[in-house]
């Protein structure tokens, strides 16, 4: 087994540096799902949820918490995030609006974290924004689906 990047010789947590990494380009996507019941998922689809625009909200949620994840998450670094992009889908036959995020960087160390908390926060605000409905609202599936560039390479989930 290799050893821990993020435990310094006395088994502390320690931030990586990534100062003598190359800038390379990166990308990651990520997915997570919220289960709605059906009539909250009906309100969602046509618009009637008294919060506001669901979709619109957690796409600027999302994207807002991906330039801030070295902030949420402890030993993340703060890097350049060239794009973010979220997709909401409704799926009427599951009554679940997938979230897909994309992120892409130039830049010392990967960007799934990003990913991952643009399409986290994402789904937490769908929550917030229907709560008032339904309070049985799940929070599922939250996955990394893709990443590449970096020294590790490409990884890509497989169903």
């Amino acid at each position: 087994m290799s050893r821990l990047t993020h435990i310094d010789s006395r088994g502390k947590a320690v931030m990586v540096d990534v100062s003598s990494k190359q800038d390379t380009i990166r990308t990651a996507e990520a997915f997570a799902e919220v289960k709605l019941s059906g009539k909250v998922f009906k309100a969602v689809k046509e618009n009637k949820i008294a919060k506001g625009d669901v979709l619109t909200v957690a796409k600027l949620a999302g994207i807002q918490a991906a330039k801030k994840t070295s902030e949420l998450i402890p030993l993340c670094h703060n890097i350049f995030i060239s794009k973010i992009d979220i997709e909401l889908k409704l799926n009427a036959k599951n009554k679940t609006i997938e979230i897909k995020s994309y992120a892409k960087t130039n830049s010392a160390t990967g960007i799934e974290m990003e990913a991952l908390t643009a399409a986290s926060v994402a789904a937490l605000t769908i929550y917030d924004m229907c709560k008032a409905l339904d309070k049985s609202i799940i929070i599922k599936e939250i996955k990394l689906l893709s990443k590449t560039g970096g020294k590790s390479g490409e990884y890509f989930r497989s169903k």
